[in-house]
């Protein structure tokens, strides 16, 4: 393996992987470096709904910048698959997020006009109507926001095809590798040494999801991301229960190709820990058949948890730190990393074409503390 690149890239996530597509597309020498397997973590773990509309709600520059990548999908399918062979199973089958109290009625109703005011396809359905559209939904659900440009893809297989598609244009990967410390000159970052060797490059470009802050220490930065726990489970079923993914103000029910079904989520803040408690999966289990009642004839698949990278004010971080040359960062997206691959990908390559970016997603919009190493 050589030792000097364009870009190397810290984390073999979905969000890693995505930027190394992108940078090669570029023409650009990338090597990726995992301390782990590829796609171990939360890339693997996620549902993968695509939930511009969905997860978020008002006109705000993550809900804009979440609707220009959830457009991107039609053709990034396409895309990866001709370059990797690999279907991310995108359904474009709408997303419906379900009122199960008063007050959540009144809030989604509301949502729903103000996101129609801005131009966005939504419409709120009775509790009557919601039952037209999914009659397996229970007396529970008391009316419903259906948003039928939301979809999802399979999680696993997008990052595997990113990584893949990379690879096929030149991306050299490098597993089981830990950044021990990253090498700096004049200030500079000029590389990062591992266990094994030294590598060397123009820019580095730090993409760890939750563990973004322990690698970015050894560089003198500290940033606001911390972890949250997700716990998930699969179960399967012989007939469709649902078409629609289903979701909920404690969670969300998403069926997959096959009779699968991913419900989830729990949402356990500052735990790296990624055994699944008997009592997180029993709180989705009652929450999911309470909506839902045919998913108790549903036979057990597994169950999982993957650890989420969110930042204090919820918008994910995409630039360079003051001070400190040749480092770059995309990290804190949360519950949103699988719809915002393809367009932070695409920032960061700009971001290292010295295009600018929104000054939103920036990592220094707030005081970030520099540390001594």
């Amino acid at each position: 393996m050589k030792q000097h690149y364009d870009v190397i890239i810290v984390g073999g996530g979905i969000i890693g992987n995505s930027i190394a597509y992108q940078l090669s597309k570029r023409n650009k020498h990338v090597l990726i470096i995992e301390k782990d397997g590829l796609n171990e973590k939360a890339s693997s773990a996620a549902a993968g709904m695509l939930g511009a509309q969905s997860e978020l709600e008002g006109d705000n520059p993550l809900f804009q910048l979440a609707q220009k990548s959830r457009a991107m999908f039609p053709e990034l399918a396409e895309e990866l698959q001709s370059l990797s062979g690999i279907d991310i199973e995108l359904k474009q089958s709408g997303i419906l997020k379900v009122a199960q109290t008063d007050d959540e009625r009144a809030h989604l109703e509301s949502v729903a006009a103000l996101q129609q005011s801005m131009g966005q396809e939504a419409e709120w359905l009775s509790a009557e109507k919601i039952r037209m559209k999914e009659p397996e939904l229970s007396d529970a659900a008391l009316g419903g926001f259906y948003i039928p440009n939301d979809g999802q893809v399979s999680a696993p297989l997008l990052s595997q095809a990113f990584a893949q598609s990379a690879a096929v244009l030149g991306t050299d990967i490098l597993e089981h590798m830990n950044v021990d410390d990253f090498l700096q000159e004049d200030n500079r970052i000029i590389g990062v040494k591992t266990s094994s060797d030294s590598f060397y490059a123009k820019e580095v470009v730090v993409a760890g999801g939750a563990w973004s802050n322990e690698i970015l220490r050894k560089a003198g930065v500290s940033l606001d991301v911390h972890p949250v726990k997700g716990e998930c489970f699969a179960v399967r079923h012989d007939q469709p229960i649902v078409s629609s993914s289903i979701f909920l103000e404690n969670g969300y029910i998403v069926p997959k190709s096959g009779g699968r079904i991913i419900i989830g989520a729990t949402q356990k803040p500052d735990e790296f820990d990624q055994s699944v408690q008997l009592q997180g999966v029993s709180g989705l289990i009652e929450n999911a058949t309470n909506i839902v009642p045919a998913l108790q004839e549903a036979r057990w698949e597994n169950a999982w948890a993957g650890i989420r990278p969110q930042t204090g004010d919820g918008l994910p971080y995409i630039g360079r730190p003051p001070h400190v040359n040749g480092l770059s960062i995309a990290a804190g997206h949360f519950r949103n990393g699988i719809l915002l691959s393809p367009i932070t990908g695409i920032r960061v390559a700009d971001l290292l074409e010295d295009k600018p970016i929104d000054a939103a997603f920036a990592v220094d919009r707030k005081p970030l503390e520099t540390i001594t190493t």
